[in-house]
Parts: structure tokens; sequence; C-alpha cells
């Protein structure tokens, strides 16, 4: 059986599956030509990212798909009930990636509370002439500890957040439509643990109470975070994106940071990713990053693993 991974797969996921008799393709296939390459090489597993789109033309063009599989949590880019109406099964990793994405939204919360993602624009071209007056205009930091961090959407990778937030000192609560309280426990060296219980209330009231909001939703119709929820949050307050794109009102985001609404921004995803609207890239205040919350060597090895187990339980070739 094949298998076309053709947004890469880490070398464990692919030494599993071949370990089991699949042959495991990864050429990278444009979308316009996907069609063509799975008929003509009668491809029975697809795995995917967030790059290429496995739409109802897909499936209805390639009978010899078995698996669709999604290396991650959003399957957005997946045309899923239609999928396994048409008996497909589709598969992906929500747990794999949860502690990569946790901790690039605080790699970005580190960096904005200090300006380090407008310090490392500004040391290299004025560092040398200019360095005192950069130390005076990046000398009015923030510390984490004992902030309020606001976290919408309370599934894996929430929990992760707050986790760290936790071992930071911060004050955390959470918002989520399905989630009512959820038991976080930190683990300790010597095998100790602590486990907390945290209830989760409305968006409307969490925006008012939090220093700082990250999202951790899938991809919504409408935004999440607009104008109106904006101008309901402290003055100073500071939002992380590192779920999809299209939760946030990119242009109220920008009009509150250029007025001081909003003390900083940062953003994994974008709304017309991939090519992000040019004010947000050029804005200094925003802590900015080419999707890459899934994007360690860690993460890449469960999630190829993951699929891997998967597909072999599903399909079981024989060698």
């Amino acid at each position: 059986m094949k298998v076309l991974a053709n947004d890469g797969i880490s070398q464990s996921g692919i030494k599993a599956l071949e370990q089991e008799g699949f042959e495991v393709i990864i050429t990278k296939v444009a979308q316009e030509q996907l069609i063509n390459y799975i008929n003509e090489n009668n491809i029975d597993v697809i795995l995917v990212r967030s790059a290429t789109k496995v739409r109802k033309d897909i499936i209805d063009a390639c009978p010899s798909l078995k698996v669709i599989g999604r290396g991650g949590v959003g399957m957005d880019n997946i045309d899923v009930e239609y999928a396994r109406e048409k008996g497909l099964h589709v598969i992906n990793t929500p747990a794999a990636s949860s502690s990569s994405v946790a901790e690039l939204v605080f790699a970005h919360l580190f960096g904005g509370v200090r300006f380090l993602h407008d310090a490392n624009r500004n040391m290299p071209l004025d560092g040398d002439s200019k360095f005192k007056e950069l130390k005076k205009s990046y000398a009015k930091g923030a510390e984490l500890r004992g902030k309020t961090i606001g976290i919408i959407g309370f599934g894996r990778i929430g929990r992760e957040v707050a986790k760290i937030a936790l071992g930071c000192g911060m004050k955390v609560i959470a918002s989520d439509k399905y989630v009512g309280q959820a038991d976080i426990t930190l683990d300790f060296y010597d095998g100790q643990q602590v486990t907390l219980q945290i209830k989760t209330e409305p968006v409307e009231q969490l925006i008012q109470h939090s220093d700082f909001i990250t999202l951790h939703v899938p991809a919504q119709k409408d935004y999440i975070i607009g104008k109106e929820q904006i101008e309901k949050m402290k003055d100073g307050a500071a939002i992380i994106n590192a779920a999809r794109g299209g939760v946030i009102d990119e242009v109220a985001l920008v009009d509150a940071l250029e007025r001081g609404k909003l003390r900083f921004a940062a953003l994994d995803t974008f709304e017309e990713e991939p090519t992000p609207a040019i004010k947000v890239l050029m804005n200094g205040k925003i802590s900015l990053s080419p999707h890459i919350g899934a994007a360690t060597n860690e993460a890449q090895d469960r999630i190829g693993t993951e699929l891997a187990e998967q597909i072999i339980s599903i399909l079981k070739p024989v060698s």
C-alpha cells in the first residue's frame, strides 16, 4: 500500500510505516496536480499538514484513497464529514503538538513584555550608534509573574498553556464553550504532582480581567476577538494568536496597537495566510512567526509516529 506524505512526515513515521510494508512517498505534489498523481500512482493514504487541501473534488475523483491524515490538530483544510460519508477514514494527531504550541505562546509572551521582538529589529541597525537611546526606549518592561492570562479554548493546548503559566506564577482564567472545568496537573522532578481545578467562564468576563489573552480554538466563521471585544479589554493588555487565522480581526488589532489601547500582540497565524497583510508584518508592536506552533523536532516525531500507528491499525497490510 502507498502513502503520500504530501507535506512531509518525520523519519520515525516513515520507519514505522515501512516496517509494516507500506511504501512512503514524500514527493511534494502541487495542489492542482494531486488528483492525477493519486490516481496514476494508486495512492491509498494521503497525509497533509496545513498547506495541502483535501476537498470534495479530490475525494470524488480518487477512488483508491482509503485514509486522509492530518499531521496536527485542526482539520479545516479537509472536508472531513464528506470524506467519512464516502467511507474514508480521516485521522489527525490532536495531542502531539500541544506542548510545542504552548511553549511558542510563551516565547512570544516573554519577548513581548521585554520588547525583544522590536529590539531584535533595531539593535542590528542602531545598536552601535544609539545604544543608550535604545536602552531607554526598552527600559519599561514588565514581569509575567502575578499577571492574569486568559485562555480562550481550554482543550489540550490551552491546558498546556495553563501549566506553563502556573509555573511562571501567573493567575489563570479560561473560557470554553464545551468545557466547564478542567484539572491541571503539574509534574515535578521527584515524582510529586499537584493538581489544580480551573473553572471556565464566558469570554465576555475573561477579556475584562486578563492582562494577556491567548487563543486556542479551531477555525471560526466569525471573529472571536473583534473591535467590540478589544474595547472591553484592559488598557495595555496583549493578545497572542497561535491558533488559526481569522479568529482575530487584524484591522481592529492594528488600530488598537497604534492608538495604545493594546500594548503588543503576537501572531503565529494570519487572516491572509500565506500572504499576511503588510500592515501586520510592518507593525513594530507585533511579534511575528510564520505558523510554526507545531514545528519542533519533538512534535514532528510524535506526529509521524501517531499517524503511522493509526494507519497501521486501520489498514494492517500484509508484507
